[in-house]
């Protein structure tokens, strides 16, 4: 009975454990499934796929071109030393013209108060005067305008004058001689330019006093900055009024701007300069090692006659050298590794043609010796069926030799056509009965109701699965073999099953390997050669498919061929797991109640085509050599030409589910 996968690429266990983070930019799910939330809403899945889509590009570039990143880290910390350290110059430039400008109104306004003082004494003592020759005294508004303007006339556009009257000297206010009304020069607003606390602290304090504060010529004007220098003093009818300098920052502003252009534009010009020089450094470095990844790109394409240009003496030049000495060393073992490998291929080769004349007139005279068996003594019939079963042997060691031959010399060739996979099955189980037989074994098909088609070397195809029923039929212990068929997503998969000895850990990694065996003391019954699995890798490469085995110790093993359904197309999934449904995890899965595929130790992959399914065992499957990886549990070797999702194994709808 089949049981429900689990969700496809969804990381179960503690392999399979990714970030937050790291889902939400992947655009899937941020809590695992059936957890509270459930998974992300649609519309946030394209909006970070439409964040992230633009910005693919740019990190890609970002993380293969240290050029780049070198330029940009320099401008970035250039940019940052410029800043810091413009705003250093601009405080101390502030500062300097801050204080500048304080010192020199205080001297000015100090100046100015004494000269009222002495007005005011002078007045006074001139209007005795004139009161002891009948002329009363002068008023205190007049006097006060004169004073105003006698103090800034010598001032106009460098400072203004404002003189407010004193809160002692609210009394008077309706008197005609009374100081209250202000006055101020160059267009200023008095009452708005001079700040309330300034005023109070000289009303409530002797001496001078200064505060910071903008100036005001009219109801709209925003008013400019300044600094109101103030103190109280008198009259010369000794009435207190309070009289103030107000300095703008109209000059200090101008220079502070200058400064600041000048200190901008020469950082742009600095950064900019730093970012140029660190690209010609860089790129005296880079360029160089550009080379040589190109160069090696090209060496490991086969172009072996390729060098760097090396020019000067300094350390590129010595490791262009040094590159180049070693690329042509590595040509030269190269070359002298294919000729060992062609002298090889031909020895074998010839050796093999060679063995053929002698092999037959050795055949023809062991049938002869074979058929007159009965005439002989018990030993010798015994050893002359001996002798038969060896000749068998060897004639079948032969035909290996020259397939692999064939094969290193890279002449083996695939002769496609449409086929029904269910007739090469039928053919191989008819052939392996007997031998099932004598073992006790039963040979049992499965998926095998619906044509499964493909295109693909019949021969070739046959062969192969020879090799794997007969495997399953020599170790599987006397029990049942199971043969699957399925087909799916532009994939067909023939999956043989037995539940014998199995494999132990690390063994599937091995069992395509030349004459490599499970067991060396383990007799050879059928007289196998040690080459029928990596015949059939061979076989399964040159179709673009994969041969890939799983196994568990004492719950038997399964082998899976899959092949593309039109030839010459990749492969992206297999309509059978590798893993059988009944293995003993699974099993034990599904006794604790938990769905097949989830697990410790299991990672899903998921694949780019909606119909597959991450399926992948509790051991990474041998996939094409040049993707193949460890997941945890056994490793499980076989397949080339293509990968499986992640090189993990997969899982396509629609092929059958265990037995």
């Amino acid at each position: 009975m089949n049981k429900p996968a689990g969700p496809a690429g969804r990381p179960v266990g503690p392999v399979g454990r990714i970030g937050l983070f790291e889902r939400f930019w992947q655009g899937g799910n941020l809590l695992q499934d059936g957890a509270p939330g459930g998974p992300v809403h649609p519309v946030l899945r394209l909006l970070v796929r439409w964040v992230r889509r633009p910005l693919l590009p740019a990190l890609r570039l970002w993380r293969r071109n240290i050029q780049l990143r070198v330029v940009a880290t320099t401008l970035l910390m250039s940019l940052g030393v410029v800043l810091l350290l413009g705003l250093v110059v601009i405080g101390q430039v502030r500062n300097g013209l801050q204080d500048a400008k304080q010192g020199a109104a205080q001297s000015q306004a100090v100046g100015g108060f004494n000269v009222a003082r002495e007005k005011a004494d002078s007045d006074a003592r001139g209007q005795n005067a004139g009161q002891v020759a009948g002329r009363g005294p002068q008023n205190s508004s007049e006097w006060l305008t004169q004073l105003v303007e006698q103090l800034a006339s010598g001032g106009q556009g460098v400072y203004s004058v404002v003189a407010l009257s004193s809160e002692a000297e609210q009394p008077l206010v309706n008197d005609s001689r009374g100081t209250r009304a202000p006055r101020a020069s160059g267009f200023v607003e008095p009452e708005r330019s001079v700040p309330e606390e300034l005023r109070r602290a000289l009303d409530d304090e002797t001496g001078v006093h200064e505060q910071h504060t903008r100036i005001f010529r009219g109801a709209d004007d925003p008013g400019e900055p300044a600094l109101a220098v103030g103190k109280q003093l008198y009259d010369a009818n000794g009435h207190p009024y309070q009289l103030y300098y107000l300095f703008p920052f109209t000059q200090e502003e101008k220079s502070l701007s200058l400064v600041k252009g000048t200190l901008a534009t020469a950082g742009v010009f600095v950064v900019v300069l730093l970012g140029a020089i660190a690209w010609l450094v860089v790129r005296q470095v880079v360029t160089p090692v550009r080379m040589a990844a190109g160069i090696s790109e090209r060496l490991a394409a086969g172009r072996l006659q390729e060098r760097m240009k090396v020019t000067g003496e300094d350390d590129i030049a010595r490791l262009g050298e040094a590159f180049n000495k070693m690329a042509q060393n590595l040509q030269v073992k190269i070359q002298q590794l294919e000729e060992l490998s062609r002298m090889q291929r031909r020895f074998v080769s010839d050796v093999s043609h060679e063995l053929r004349t002698p092999l037959t007139t050795v055949r023809m005279a062991a049938d002869v010796i074979h058929e007159a068996r009965e005439d002989f003594d018990p030993a010798t019939a015994r050893s002359a069926e001996l002798l038969r079963g060896q000749l068998d042997r060897f004639e079948s060691l032969l035909a290996d030799l020259l397939e692999i031959s064939r094969f290193d010399a890279g002449a083996a060739a695939l002769e496609a056509a449409p086929i029904d996979l269910r007739d090469i099955v039928h053919r191989v189980i008819e052939g392996a009965e007997p031998l099932a037989d004598r073992k006790g074994s039963r040979i049992l098909v499965r998926g095998g109701e619906r044509a499964v088609i493909a295109e693909a070397d019949a021969r070739r195809v046959e062969r192969v699965l020879r090799n794997l029923v007969v495997n399953a039929v020599e170790h599987g212990e006397g029990e049942d073999i199971v043969v699957r068929l399925a087909s799916a997503g532009g994939a067909v998969a023939v999956a043989v099953r037995d539940y014998g000895v199995g494999l132990k850990p690390g063994e599937a990694t091995r069992v395509f390997n030349r004459f490599w065996r499970a067991d060396p003391a383990r007799a050879r019954t059928t007289g196998g050669t040690g080459l029928g699995l990596s015949i059939a890798v061979e076989d399964a490469r040159l179709h673009g498919g994969w041969l890939q085995a799983w196994g568990e110790p004492g719950g038997g093993s399964q082998f899976r061929l899959t092949l593309p359904a039109t030839a010459g197309e990749g492969l992206r999934g297999s309509p059978i797991p590798l893993e059988p449904e009944d293995s003993r995890r699974n099993r034990g899965l599904g006794d604790a109640g938990l769905p097949y595929g989830v697990g410790p130790g299991r990672v899903t992959a998921v694949s780019a085509r909606p119909w597959i399914k991450a399926q992948p065992g509790p051991a990474s499957e041998a996939v094409p050599a040049e993707d193949s990886r460890s997941v945890s549990g056994m490793a499980v070797g076989g397949g080339s030409g293509g990968g499986e999702p992640d090189g993990r194994g997969a899982e396509l709808e629609g092929g059958p589910r265990g037995l």
